[in-house]
């Protein structure tokens, strides 16, 4: 156990986000740098989830220098993720690929990293590739005003190829001197202090979250909180799943067992003793409740709304599809997300969805349990499931257009000028007229117009042409006309021919 009123400072391993725009080889450079030859398991060839690994490097001075990476995704939806990996790092690589140089979401983690003022070093990816091109990627960042060594700057810069190997004992050793001149330490003696990575909910093992551990030490027997959400520390597990019975700082852990899930981004302390952590779980909660803890739906003044209930595997995966479909609301049509969670999609969701108005339920990488599925075909409840985030969000988009509601517009099709007044009884006045462009017809609804005011509105009833009744005068010809009014009508009025479509 840790000695009551120690101190130990010691240096600390850094904690190192790798951060940059999609397919620019992110995960696959960090797969070797783990001797792991499986870049990527996940759906659809790219990193849609946080990660975290320590490796162990042999630096120049023939000793071993433990390194943890945090492997955030590019694609563009997963930005709160990108945020959190820059919030619980010491170091940021910013990968840039030789082939393509600087892209969108290479210039939003260059933002995020100004903003958090993080120390960054910047990794030139697929240096094997035919169409690889330094001097220009370099000359690329620049213009985006990333200045790296020998282009204006004092950022370093290491060509790297995650094929070959080329360039990668540079990339840590470099990470390992950047580290040194920001001279990381902690207290080995303090309880462990750090960041919520990540979060889910298993139907076996319950909720757990992975943690980053920036100060201190954790034990089996201790009580982690974060936030509300509480956990005994009796199943504590690293990276690779492996049971541990003590952690220290800069490692990556999962804890199994919390009584809530814990949000993404949240900070978590460590106590000794349970009555600790309840009064700081009350403090948690009085703060809570002075915030007045206000949500909000992002359904705005839309006119018509879709009611969804989604469900993801992890907590950053739900933000990212929350953020994603709110995008996609416009002033006529939007999703109103009426209830969201981790983990399967169960009999609780379809009964949910089965209210007055029915909802959709939308899965992210989960599965849905026979229960549910039998539930919702009896109810008439449209499931849907994705394992790529885009794949979700052209679902979302193409259904909600279905939804938009028809306006009904005004559609001119013809206008003419009333030149004399033939006859008028009661509500009914024979006119003569001249068509001046388009045409008018039969049946039409027309607005009246004087001195280009509108005045009110009638119908054709009857329509002549040289005293040949027709339905149609066009552009040019006069005619004589029955219109049904109650506005008197005079020479010189406009009557403007119109269609009521929708649209």
């Amino acid at each position: 156990m840790i000695p009551q009123n120690s101190k130990k400072i010691i240096v600390r391993p850094p904690v190192v986000a790798i951060m940059g725009h999609i397919d620019h080889g992110k995960s696959t450079l960090l797969s070797y740098i783990r001797k792991n030859k499986e870049p990527l398991d996940e759906a659809g060839g790219i990193t849609q989830h946080i990660s975290a690994y320590e490796v162990e490097h042999i630096a120049k001075d023939g000793k071993k220098h433990p390194i943890t990476f945090i492997d955030t995704p590019g694609h563009e939806a997963f930005g709160g993720i990108r945020r959190r990996g820059v919030s619980a790092a010491d170091i940021v690589v910013l990968v840039v690929s030789a082939e393509d140089g600087v892209k969108p979401q290479t210039l939003e983690a260059f933002n995020l990293i100004k903003e958090s003022k993080t120390p960054y070093l910047v990794a030139i990816t697929k240096i094997d590739k035919p169409e690889a091109n330094l001097e220009r990627t370099k000359q690329s960042l620049a213009e985006n005003e990333i200045y790296v060594e020998g282009y204006g700057g004092d950022i370093p810069s290491v060509s790297v190829s995650s094929k070959t190997g080329q360039g990668i004992d540079d990339l840590l050793n470099m990470i390992l001197l950047v580290s040194e001149m920001e001279t990381l330490k902690g207290d080995s003696h303090a309880l462990a202090e750090g960041v919520i990575i990540e979060s889910n909910r298993d139907i076996k093992k319950g909720i757990s979250a992975t943690c980053i551990i920036k100060n201190g030490m954790i034990e089996k027997g201790m009580f982690i909180v974060s936030g509300t959400a509480s956990s005994p520390v009796r199943i504590m597990e690293n990276y690779l799943g492996k049971p541990l019975d003590n952690a220290t700082f800069s490692s990556p852990i999962k804890i199994i067992g919390w009584d809530e899930l814990p949000l993404v981004g949240n900070g978590f302390k460590v106590f000794k003793e349970r009555e600790l952590a309840r009064e700081q779980i009350k403090k948690a909660r009085e703060t809570e409740t002075n915030n007045g803890n206000i949500t909000s739906n992002g359904s705005g003044a839309s006119t018509y709304c879709i009611p969804l209930i989604l469900k993801a595997d992890t907590g950053s995966s739900l933000e990212a599809i929350i953020s994603e479909i709110k995008k996609l609301a416009t002033d006529r049509v939007c999703a109103k997300i009426i209830f969201s969670g981790i983990g399967t999609i169960g009999e609780s969701d379809v009964r949910q969805a089965s209210g007055k108005e029915k909802a959709v339920i939308v899965g992210f990488s989960v599965k849905v349990d026979s229960p549910a599925k039998h539930l919702a075909e009896r109810d008439e409840i449209v499931i849907k499931t994705f394992d790529i985030i885009y794949e979700m969000n052209e679902w979302v988009k193409e259904t909600l257009a279905t939804k938009i509601p028809k306006e009904k517009v005004l559609e001119s099709i013809g206008r003419a000028k009333i030149l004399k007044i033939f006859s008028k009884v009661k509500d009914k006045q024979i006119v003569g007229g001249r068509v001046e462009k388009g045409s008018v017809t039969v049946g039409a609804q027309v607005k009246i117009q004087r001195r280009e005011v509108e005045i009110g509105e009638g119908k054709i009833r009857e329509l002549q042409q040289q005293k040949v009744t027709t339905a149609e005068v066009k552009e040019g010809r006069e005619f004589g006309a029955l219109i049904v009014s109650n506005i008197e009508i005079a020479p010189g009025d406009y009557i403007d021919n119109f269609i009521i479509t929708e649209k």
